[in-house]
C-alpha cells in the first residue's frame, strides 16, 4: 500500500508540475508536496480525464484553498490561472476557420474577428514576470492586461497590452458586431478624447499589429461576398 500510495502521489504531482512549472519552482519541494497532498485529500474531482486535471487543480485553488491562504504567495491563484491558460491553449482543438474571416479585410471599415485562440485577460499581479527571483508581495498599481494566444505556427505567445487595447478587444469580442472604426470611436467617446480621429489612426495601427500576430484573423465576410478558403499553414 505504501508503494502504491507513493506511485499515485508522484503521478499526480508530476502531471501538475508539467502544467504549473513556475508555481512548482516558486513553492519548492516541501510546499509543493504539501499543496498536492491537500489537493488530493480535500478536492473532489468532477472528471477522470488526466488532461483536465489542471482545471480541477485550479478549481481547488480558487475555492477549497481560497479560505486558507496564509502561507501561500498572494499571487498563487493568478499565477496558476495564467499557467493554466497557456496549457489550455497549447492543447486546444480549436482552430480559426478561414471561412469566418477575410484575412486581408479592411480592419477599420470591416468588422475585425478576434481569433478563438486569443484570450484577453487582466490580472492584479504581473503574472508573466513572476519567477523565483521576482515575487511581488502586493498587486500592481494598475491591472496587468495580457493577450495569451496561439499563432498559426502553433506557438503560445504572451503579449502585454494597455487598457485601450484591452477595451478594444473586449468590444470586438462581445455580441454586437462593430467595425474597427466604430469600436475605436466608442473608446474615444468613453475617454472623452477631444480628437477622436487620432484614436482611430493609432487604433488602425494597433489592429494591424494584432492581425500580424494572429490575435485577429481578419474581418467578417460581407453578405454575398465569395468566401476564399486560404491555406493556414505557414
Amino acid at each position: 500500500m505504501a508503494i502504491y500510495r507513493e506511485l499515485f502521489f508522484n503521478n499526480i504531482s508530476g502531471l501538475l508540475k508539467t502544467g504549473f512549472p513556475m508555481l512548482h519552482a516558486i513553492l519548492g519541494k516541501a510546499r509543493w508536496n504539501a499543496l498536492i497532498r491537500d489537493f488530493m485529500v480535500r478536492h473532489r474531482a468532477a472528471t477522470q480525464l488526466f488532461p483536465q486535471l489542471s482545471q480541477e487543480f485550479l478549481d481547488y485553488l480558487g475555492n477549497t484553498r481560497a479560505a486558507e491562504t496564509a502561507d501561500d504567495p498572494p499571487f498563487l491563484l493568478e499565477l496558476a490561472h495564467f499557467e493554466w491558460v497557456q496549457r489550455a491553449l497549447d492543447i486546444s482543438d480549436d482552430e480559426p476557420d478561414p471561412r469566418h474571416a477575410d484575412p486581408n479585410g479592411d480592419l477599420l471599415e470591416g468588422m475585425p474577428v478576434p481569433s478563438p485562440l486569443a484570450w484577453n485577460l487582466s490580472y492584479s499581479f504581473p503574472v508573466h514576470k513572476i519567477s523565483p527571483d521576482c515575487q511581488p508581495a502586493t498587486p500592481g498599481a494598475q491591472p496587468t492586461h495580457l493577450v495569451v494566444y496561439r499563432n498559426r505556427a502553433e506557438r503560445v505567445e504572451v503579449l502585454q497590452i494597455n487598457a485601450i487595447t484591452q477595451r478594444l478587444l473586449t468590444l470586438l469580442q462581445d455580441d454586437r458586431p462593430r467595425t474597427g472604426r466604430a469600436a475605436l470611436l466608442e473608446i474615444a467617446g468613453e475617454l472623452g478624447y477631444p480628437e477622436p480621429d487620432k484614436v482611430v489612426t493609432a487604433g488602425g495601427r494597433m489592429l494591424a499589429d494584432l492581425r500580424r500576430r494572429d490575435v485577429i484573423i481578419g474581418t467578417r465576410w460581407r453578405a454575398g461576398e465569395p468566401v476564399a478558403v486560404v491555406n493556414e499553414k505557414r
